[in-house]
């Protein structure tokens, strides 16, 4: 999001919290599975034209690992999907095409962040699977659907720090809370920024499959927990970071294009993880190169790659992205060993990530 640091509306916002922390500890309770229906279908929603990398390729690798559910990526039209910042991937069905082999809806429907969160078509999508008993989870920025789509009327909700006085002084009839990672009010799931995708698809394997379960799931990844504990007031903007951001971005002649060479079963949180991460540095940009045009990830996510190795040829090239619950912490070790401290605390920031939650 090349537009991260735009002037935000400030509105200040009084939650009685002991009353919402106690409505929010309670257990997700996600509706029946629709009749007919062996286990939950979960859809991923993405716009052709902008979908945070993140939010649609973390629930998708941990749910598909799960074996809770089956998962399907649901797009706006037909076409290969952009992610922001960086991947490109195809999705499995359109949204018409979903609706007519499953008129009765998605069970579960996962809402990331969009590069337009006023397109109708989706708002009005996803209002329309609310009102068929889904259970609607908006990650990140995913929120403004959500809340266009009139789901968060009345309810507690969260979102990505960067959003949360916009959207509080945009919708004042939802109840905004700080200060959680994931906020669970009746049949809709809100989360703060990208990497609260993980614990937050952690705790509806949780509602789906049972504890053991998502322990079991969180242990092939190498997390440790998905509670729901978060410190909001770390992330906020400073003005030492709208510094670096325009120092790294007129640095032009530094700027980076970094090469992660993929194959077939690649993780697809790993990669996620690491090439969002290097392509918010504002001095470089991941891209995947292949020797194939399409290339398919552990779980059967079709990867689109950016350039075919045999016309390719990057002077910097990146590790694979290796093992899930390592690659984000690595990967931010490396951006501070190759640009700084500060830059990968401008990642950290961005992405609302704290090492160790």
């Amino acid at each position: 999001m090349r537009d991260l640091f735009r002037k935000a509306c400030l509105l200040p916002f009084m939650i009685l919290f002991t009353h919402v922390t106690a409505a929010l500890a309670e257990p997700i309770q996600l509706p029946p599975v629709k009749a007919g229906r062996a286990r939950p279908i979960v859809a991923i929603v993405a716009d052709n034209a902008g979908t945070e990398t993140t939010d649609l390729m973390v629930p998708y690798g941990i749910l598909k690992t799960a074996e809770v559910a089956d998962v399907i990526i649901v797009s706006s039209n037909a076409g290969k999907v952009s992610l922001m910042p960086a991947l490109t991937v195809e999705p499995d069905l359109t949204m018409d095409v979903f609706d007519r082999i499953h008129p009765e809806g998605a069970d579960l429907v996962i809402v990331p962040a969009m590069h337009d969160n006023k397109n109708e078509t989706i708002v009005g999508w996803v209002r329309a699977q609310a009102n068929k008993g889904a259970f609607v989870g908006a990650i990140c920025e995913g929120a403004w659907i959500a809340a266009r789509a009139g789901l968060l009327d009345g309810r507690h909700a969260t979102t990505h720090w960067y959003a949360f006085d916009k959207i509080s002084t945009k919708f004042p009839k939802t109840q905004w809370v700080r200060d959680r990672r994931y906020v669970v009010d009746a049949n809709v799931m809100t989360t703060t920024g990208v990497s609260a995708s993980i614990p937050a698809t952690l705790a509806l394997v949780e509602a789906i499959g049972g504890r053991a379960k998502a322990k079991a799931t969180a242990a092939q990844f190498g997390f440790a927990n998905w509670n729901a504990t978060h410190d909001s007031e770390r992330f906020h903007l400073k003005a030492g970071n709208v510094g670096l951001v325009i120092a790294n971005y007129l640095s032009f002649w530094e700027h980076e294009t970094l090469a992660i060479p993929v194959t077939d079963g690649f993780d697809e949180i790993a990669l996620a993880l690491s090439a969002d991460a290097w392509s918010r540095t504002y001095r470089s940009q991941a891209i995947t190169v292949s020797a194939k045009s399409n290339v398919a990830s552990k779980h059967g996510l079709t990867l689109v790659p950016d350039k075919l190795l045999k016309t390719y040829n990057s002077r910097s090239y990146l590790d694979q992205a290796g093992i899930s619950a390592l690659s984000l912490d690595l990967t931010l070790q490396k951006i501070a060993a190759r640009y700084g401290q500060k830059t990968a605390d401008l990642v950290s920031l961005q992405i609302e990530y704290a090492g160790g939650e």
